[in-house]
């Protein structure tokens, strides 16, 4: 079975290699705004019809010659970023997400290389080649398996990244472990499991709140786009990237560590966007308990329930376990003996 795996690493660009990368990214956020736009426009005057990706290509070397700066970016990942539109579009009209919305400047900035020939790889001594780039040194944490198929440079909290997504070609995985196991997902206890063991919740954002707020406030008072708002702006980021490590690692090690001894897990099918609603309500017709909600809120995003599911998902396929997504409903009430349902 042919297995896809990405490997994310920190770069060590030069100066001009930062700012060229700076460049890209706002080159290809400036197309997807631009062709958002149109689609929007189009969309407006008529629900159920749109630009296809092919249309919006086309228009490419029109925008470039009215914008000379746009040359200088590679045209692939121009081309990219309105492949990342078209699959917005797809999944909106799919309804498995919302309207796309404009892209903002420091907010996820990235761009994309989909041609693996173009992609030089020097594992020994550390570097990797991209096109209009040239080498960049990277931390070379592990070593790479497969055949490279594109690399995707971001930028998070200052610092460049590259992920190197490969593909190999792997045995069927056959599950090691023969036991089943059931999680109940929850916030006081981050997950329960059948077996009666249970995960304490890491909370890392509850940890970091008092931290993030005050420098969210000290933020504020600066005047915008000065040096101290930079740099109490990176501070923030700092924040928010440490935030998000430390959920990031505590996944990943708890569901390794699940979908290594279980063959099958069962899980609740919940629904986290629904069940993390706000309860603000209009002025018209306000909402109940609003505080207490936000609480609710907070603790639940705090979780990465998501997440969690999605890394179980693809841990226990590629150790040939079964992931199961059962209806949460009564779920926690439900006798497992004889069924009776008791609040």
């Amino acid at each position: 079975m042919q297995r896809l795996q990405a490997y994310k690493y920190e770069l060590i660009p030069g100066g001009q290699q930062k700012r060229d990368m700076s460049r890209f990214a706002g080159s290809c956020r400036f197309v997807y705004n631009k062709a958002l736009a149109l689609q929007k426009e189009r969309y407006e005057a008529d629900k159920q019809t749109r630009f296809s990706y092919t249309m919006l290509a086309n228009l490419l070397p029109a925008w470039k010659r009215e914008l000379a700066w746009l040359k200088f970016s590679p045209a692939q990942t121009l081309q990219q970023s309105l492949k990342d539109l078209e699959r917005a579009y797809a999944n909106f009209f799919a309804k498995r997400a919302e309207f796309p919305r404009f892209k903002r400047k420091g907010v996820r900035d990235s761009f994309r290389y989909p041609q693996p020939q173009q992609i030089k790889l020097d594992e020994g001594n550390g570097r990797i080649f991209l096109p209009k780039l040239g080498w960049l040194r990277y931390r070379n944490s592990r070593n790479i398996q497969g055949q490279v198929r594109n690399a995707t440079v971001s930028l998070r909290a200052g610092r460049w990244f590259v992920s190197i997504q490969t593909e190999r070609e792997v045995d069927q995985p056959l599950p090691e472990a023969t036991r089943a196991i059931g999680i109940d997902m929850g916030i006081a206890r981050f997950a329960t499991l059948s077996d009666g063991s249970y995960l304490a919740p890491l909370n890392s954002f509850k940890r970091h709140e008092t931290a993030l707020r005050r420098a969210q406030q000290s933020l504020s008072r600066k005047e915008k786009f000065s040096s101290n708002w930079r740099k109490a702006k990176r501070k923030v980021q700092r924040l928010h990237a440490r935030i998000g490590n430390a959920r990031h690692d505590y996944l990943h090690k708890a569901t390794t560590a699940i979908s290594q001894n279980h063959a099958m897990v069962c899980i609740e099918d919940l629904q986290v966007r629904n069940m993390s609603k706000s309860a603000a309500g209009t002025s018209e017709e306000p909402g109940r308990n609003v505080r207490a909600k936000s609480g609710l809120n907070k603790a639940i995003l705090d979780q990465g329930w998501f997440e969690f599911r999605r890394q179980l998902q693809y841990k226990l396929d590629w150790n040939g376990g079964i992931l199961i997504a059962v209806p949460p409903q009564n779920t926690s009430r439900t006798c497992p003996v004889c069924g009776h349902i008791s609040k």
